[in-house]
């Protein structure tokens, strides 16, 4: 990935688990839990593809399984947000542009519905059974609602940061000083000769047809006299 890229997914990603668990892990909503993490993941993928949307998932999902209060084992939410960055990267539009707000809602309620299937299907098979006390038709619905809901104010705004951030400030600063140079090279030439060198070579034929003429010309007057 590109430094620039590294530098913005890792910010984002820092701020959404903040944000996650100091502020949407309290708010003691019925069900699931509001997951900005996921639409974080999501809106990077949906710019960087499936191989940036996996390697993103991958470290958001290592992050939030480390951070507290995490209960559960490192390892299991990035592979989760592993194959759902996967997943969403596939659905990446064209130049990273947005045409409807209709698909990247239907890849919100799919990752959401996807990673909460997943977590649970992972949890059962290293033993943990909290999905099942919970009830995993409610936590499905509540997830998808409240990424739904969320998804407008998030998704958009990452999308548009990652097009940004394509932008490499590096490349364009050594093409504009190669663009410089040239124009501060071409100037040089053209303010030490006084000439261009097209100015000059059309300069050189109209004096040698000026030179013809008069010559010429006075051919004919000797012959007259």
């Amino acid at each position: 990935m590109r430094i620039n890229r590294v530098i913005l997914s890792s910010a984002l990603i820092v701020v959404a688990l903040v944000v996650q668990v100091s502020v949407l892990a309290r708010l003691q909503l019925p069900g699931a839990v509001p997951d900005l993490v996921l639409l974080t993941v999501l809106g990077l993928a949906l710019v960087y593809g499936h191989l940036g949307g996996a390697f993103v998932g991958f470290a958001a999902g290592l992050l939030s399984d480390l951070a507290p209060p995490a209960d559960h084992a490192a390892g299991r939410y990035a592979l989760v947000l592993c194959l759902v960055g996967y997943a969403a990267g596939l659905a990446k539009p064209d130049h990273g542009r947005l045409r409807s707000a209709t698909g990247p809602m239907l890849v919100v309620v799919c990752a959401a519905i996807g990673s909460t299937l997943l977590y649970a299907g992972v949890g059962a098979l290293v033993g943990d059974t909290a999905a099942r006390h919970v009830g995993l038709v409610n936590l499905l619905f509540t997830a998808a609602v409240y990424d739904l809901l969320l998804a407008p104010f998030t998704v958009p705004l990452i999308m548009a940061l990652a097009r940004r951030a394509e932008n490499d400030p590096l490349a364009e600063a050594s093409g504009g000083a190669g663009a410089n140079g040239a124009s501060i090279s071409s100037g040089w030439l053209s303010g030490g000769t006084g000439l261009r060198i097209g100015e000059r070579k059309g300069g050189l034929r109209v004096k040698a047809a000026r030179n013809r003429a008069a010559r010429a010309g006075r051919i004919k007057g000797v012959k007259r006299l």
